[in-house]
């Protein structure tokens, strides 16, 4: 059994109760019925866990311990987590409605992983850079940032926690977490862990809040850094705050990546391929392969190869492993989806698969039809904003060059794909994306390489040593040798 029910907030390494009285009402995507609740962290709580956060950088040994002194506790963190990966596979089904097929890939082994791909990183990082022939009496040093604000989403709620919390403790940071309301059970078990794995007082603090409490988190004048992941229209608006303040920022931000089919590719191979990179979490993911761009001369045979892959997806309870596609997170989410899916066939789009309506045999829940438009131009919305549900667009191309230039049009550069019997030729294609990652007939993140994207897809990378960088400040110490 899960537990559904908290009655306090872990403020400071303590578990407090909140100033406010108001609760988080948890509810199953797959029924829309609540089963849990937790406490609606207010602003008088994020002062107390940045209060919290300040007293243990500012005054205690935690930022100036030996690197390895502050692996750990998170390494004993880590151990933690492996003992309990299947109960935070469970929990994420439940609250927010993961397929058990991706659920048990990502959201609690795939967060151990990259904890544990941290600590790797950290034994091998250069703490102290050393000296060269040019600043032979300098040294380099790197320095924690300070304390971080990690505010994250309900689609990989651990994965997208993970990759700010370990580096930054790792770093010497402290850290407060304002987590999703969509996702806030996982968030609390995290909690628990980080509440085992014994952390110095005030080094961690996890909130489960709405925006008011994110707000709060990002203007306070203690905060030295915001982590985020989410839309682009929030990191904006977190971008302008902290450039207000000269705080520093880091955003994960979203995208409408394009994945190129070219004239030599295998179509059954990469309609199977994009079954993933394109669905993977029902399409609530950020790095989703969205727009299929194929040459003219193959258009219908894409779509045919792809609408075959649709017919076949099964719809349903997200705890049933036989089920691909699950419900969206909530019904605005349902509601959004669906918009778009009237939205694509009123701007001409065909809706060759799927298309408005709920999917049959789900009278409850928060489900929408996976749809797979064709006859989609670049220019539609469509094509254009990121819709976040498994909705795929497939676009046509005149040559290569073409298929270039409508992957480039678009505001997002965040991934891409390029599938083809050639990889060294696909390699050539991915040099002319503008994006911060690409997968040659596949998509999956490598946890050692940087994980971020260009343009409105955010600002900074997460991941590996370049995602430790992002929590540490250079120190030049001159005349010290």
């Amino acid at each position: 059994m899960i537990r559904t029910e908290y009655d306090q907030l872990f403020i400071g390494g303590s578990w407090e109760v909140s100033a406010g009285s108001e609760r988080i009402p948890v509810c199953s995507p797959h029924t829309g019925r609540q089963f849990g609740a937790v406490p609606l962290a207010v602003a008088a709580d994020v002062d107390r866990a940045v209060a919290a956060a300040r007293r243990a950088f500012d005054g205690s040994d935690w930022p100036r311990l030996d690197h390895q002194q502050r692996i750990e506790p998170v390494r004993r963190l880590l151990d933690i987590y492996r003992t309990r990966v299947t109960e935070m596979t469970e929990v994420v089904i439940a609250e927010m409605g993961s397929p058990r097929w991706f659920a048990e890939m990502a959201q609690g082994s795939g967060a151990a992983a990259l904890l544990e791909s941290f600590l790797d990183a950290a034994d091998s990082f250069d703490w102290i850079v050393p000296p060269t022939a040019h600043n032979t009496g300098t040294s380099v040093r790197r320095e924690p940032i300070g304390v971080v604000g990690a505010i994250t989403p309900w689609n990989v709620p651990q994965l997208t926690i993970i990759p700010k919390l370990a580096p930054a403790l790792i770093a010497g940071c402290t850290v407060i977490v304002k987590a999703a309301p969509e996702a806030p059970l996982d968030a609390l078990l995290l909690a628990e862990m980080i509440d085992e794995a014994r952390f110095p007082p005030g080094v961690v603090s996890i909130l489960t809040g709405g925006p008011a409490a994110g707000e709060r988190l990002v203007q306070h004048p203690g905060v030295d850094k915001i982590a985020f992941t989410g839309s682009s229209e929030v990191g904006g608006h977190i971008a302008a705050e902290c450039g207000a303040r000269l705080a520093r920022c880091s955003l994960e931000l979203g995208g409408k990546s394009a994945a190129i089919v070219l004239e030599d590719a295998d179509l059954e191979r990469t309609a199977l391929g994009l079954k993933f990179a394109s669905l993977l979490n029902s399409g609530q993911a950020c790095v989703a392969q969205s727009r299929v761009l194929t040459p003219e001369s193959r258009y219908v045979d894409t779509v045919d190869a792809l609408a075959e892959m649709f017919s076949d997806l099964s719809v349903g309870d997200p705890d049933d492993a036989g089920n691909y596609i699950g419900p969206l997170v909530s019904e605005r989410q349902q509601q959004r989806v669906m918009e778009y899916i009237d939205i694509g066939i009123a701007e001409g789009a065909e809706p060759v698969v799927g298309g408005a309506g709920r999917p049959d045999g789900t009278a409850a829940g928060w489900y929408v039809r996976p749809t797979l438009f064709a006859d989609v131009e670049n220019s539609m919305r469509i094509a254009r904003e990121e819709i976040f549900g498994p909705v795929l667009c497939v676009i046509p191309y005149r040559d290569e060059r073409d298929a270039i230039e409508i992957a480039n049009d678009s505001p997002f550069g965040l991934a891409g794909s390029v599938w083809t019997a050639d990889r060294a030729h696909g390699r050539e294609i991915a040099d002319h994306l503008r994006t911060g990652m690409v997968g040659i007939n596949g998509f999956g993140p490598d946890l050692w390489s940087p994980f971020g994207g260009y343009k409105q897809s955010g600002i900074g990378r997460e991941y590996g040593p370049i995602g430790l960088s992002g929590y540490l400040e250079y120190k030049s110490i001159y005349g010290a040798s």
